[in-house]
């Protein structure tokens, strides 16, 4: 009986994440548009941000509860899913074109993040320590990088000839509710998710690092997923991908900036091949973008980063 009401909680969770993700990012962008900020921005912070907040409240809620396990592979997780699942599935639906401000900007950023990672998870990661933890000090650097890409981001020029608004003006006191009422339901759903989560992993026996990585990670990035495709389908691909690539570097800098603040992040339950994977799709997404024929994730290269996917999740299931 207990379980059959964890895995209600757990799916209740993820709907009512999904539901309050769509309002805060539909009130979000219409308030951006108001002011006139290009896709690319609006992707990248606002829409970016606001997808994210379902990892940021299951994060930091996790780090709060002390499951550092399930804070740590959600980010992980969710990176990987975002990068090789998200972006292999909307590059299916319409083959995505990288501008040369991504190139030479917004995906080595991207690419750093993973690497920045890697160096505060280094005691694992590069010596095989499986006891070790991202420390409240790494937290901190993490949130430095935060900082310079707000900095960086802020910059850009807003020169997007397609920040036009396509959709009915709405509005202000419909877009405050929206965001209000969006935040709420963020909140409200990421606590229940998470407390879920963490009890249907411990009665099925399985670890908080692979539970964080599978289940919740994908859970939390249904909102990227859902806007990435709307998105592309409608060939607005600047929201989409800076949707993306936003949710990435904030997932690291930000969502576990804030919560290695918080309490330690321990190691235990992780492997060096959960980073290097989210290391090697980085940089698969990088050398396609910036190499690859016409600076285009055709179809062919969307399959091969969602089989990717699919591979690394039947490994993590049966490893």
């Amino acid at each position: 009986m207990d379980i059959i009401i964890s895995v209600v909680g757990f799916i209740a969770g993820i709907a009512i994440i999904l539901y309050g993700a769509n309002f805060l990012v539909r009130g979000a962008s219409a308030l951006a548009r108001k002011f006139k900020i290009s896709e690319l921005i609006i992707g990248l912070t606002i829409v970016a941000l606001g997808t994210s907040l379902p990892e940021l409240v299951i994060s930091v809620g996790s780090a709060i509860k002390g499951s550092s396990g399930i804070a740590l592979g959600n980010v992980v997780g969710s990176n990987i899913f975002n990068t090789m699942l998200i972006l292999g599935v909307t590059a299916l639906i319409t083959p995505i074109r990288f501008n040369g401000r991504m190139l030479s900007r917004e995906l080595p950023f991207n690419l750093l993040a993973s690497l920045v990672l890697i160096l505060v998870a280094g005691s694992m990661v590069i010596g095989g320590e499986e006891d070790g933890f991202i420390s409240q000090y790494s937290g901190m650097i993490l949130l430095c990088f935060l900082a310079i890409f707000i900095r960086y981001t802020f910059s850009i020029p807003n020169d997007d000839s397609n920040s036009e608004e396509v959709e009915l003006p709405l509005p202000i006191w419909k877009i405050v509710v929206f965001i209000i009422a969006g935040l709420i339901a963020l909140i409200f759903g990421g606590k229940m998710f998470v407390s879920s989560a963490t009890e249907v992993a411990r009665m099925l026996g399985m670890s908080e690092a692979i539970i964080g990585i599978t289940i919740v990670s994908a859970g939390s990035s249904l909102p990227e997923l859902a806007v990435s495709v709307n998105a592309a389908r409608k060939g607005n691909v600047s929201i989409a991908l800076g949707n993306v690539l936003g949710s990435n570097i904030l997932n690291i800098f930000f969502i576990l900036g804030c919560s290695a603040s918080i309490t330690p992040i321990s190691l235990n339950g992780f492997s060096p091949i959960d980073f290097f994977v989210l290391l090697a799709a980085s940089v698969l997404v990088y050398i396609v973008g910036k190499f690859g024929g016409k600076n285009v994730i055709n179809r062919y290269e969307g399959a091969i980063l969602t089989l990717g996917y699919i591979a690394y999740t039947v490994y993590l299931i049966t490893k």
